[in-house]
């Protein structure tokens, strides 16, 4: 079996007061860190070469393209550097960096599977989140013909590289915040293993969010639909591994 080593890929955009705790979190568990500083302002850009000098990875857009494209260059750019594995997390420090290192454990016990959070929330969830969430959840399972994928929201997921990057290259997955649940999608669709985790979610009082209701709601509707047309074909394989799924 080939050398395991994972790392930690966190896209940031303008989170200067949470993204040092993070990579320091993610440094106590032994984890590499590879930042993509997706256009962030001055402040954010100056704590992030502050990160870089302290010895973390950096890569950096001119300008801000979004969340997905801010991963895909994280996945990239941690195969490049020779990780096997690649550890999405939020810049935002939402989630419990107690709850990661199962995601490495399980990475052991199925090298080749992709490991997906499912958000645990506490009391701080906007009750509009956690509703609006579920609209994504059930499309999700439509277009799966499947409830087997928990979330395809929550930004902590680990990503075999090789396998997750060449999926990338035939399927773009968009540059915002379809990513995260089309590549899911995606990868279910190709036939490959998936496990969920749970991670707990703490929304702080203060904490700064990027969601853009109007434009985010519209790409993920179109993007939900374009999944739909394209689920058809499909069906027949989907049925074949529902049917195999415990």
């Amino acid at each position: 079996m080939p050398e395991l080593r994972p790392c930690a890929i966190v896209p940031v955009y303008n989170h200067p007061d949470t993204i040092a705790a993070v990579c320091a979190e993610l440094a106590a568990q032994g984890l590499p860190v590879v930042l993509v500083d997706d256009g962030c302002d001055g402040a954010c850009r100056h704590a992030l070469e502050r990160l870089e000098a302290g010895g973390h990875h950096l890569v950096t857009h001119e300008r801000n393209r979004g969340k997905g494209a801010a991963v895909r260059s994280g996945l990239a750019e941690a195969e490049r550097l020779g990780y096997s594995h690649g550890l999405q997390v939020d810049a935002d420090g939402q989630h419990h960096s107690d709850d990661l290192p199962a995601f490495l454990a399980a990475m052991h016990q199925a090298p080749e599977a992709l490991m997906v959070g499912y958000a645990c929330y506490d009391d701080s969830v906007p009750k509009a989140r956690l509703y609006g969430r579920y609209a994504t959840h059930v499309w999700v399972w439509i277009n799966t013909l499947s409830r087997h994928i928990r979330d395809t929201m929550c930004g902590v997921r680990l990503y075999p590289l090789a396998a997750v990057n060449a999926l990338l290259d035939r399927h773009h997955c968009g540059n915002r915040m379809t990513f995260d649940t089309e590549v899911l999608v995606r990868w279910y669709w190709s036939g490959g293993a998936l496990h969920n985790l749970p991670v707990r979610v703490h929304y702080p009082a203060h904490g700064v969010s990027h969601y853009a209701m109007g434009r985010d709601n519209a790409q993920l509707s179109l993007m939900h639909a374009r999944l739909f047309f394209a689920m058809w074909p499909r069906v027949p394989s989907l049925i074949r591994r529902r049917r195999r799924q415990p």
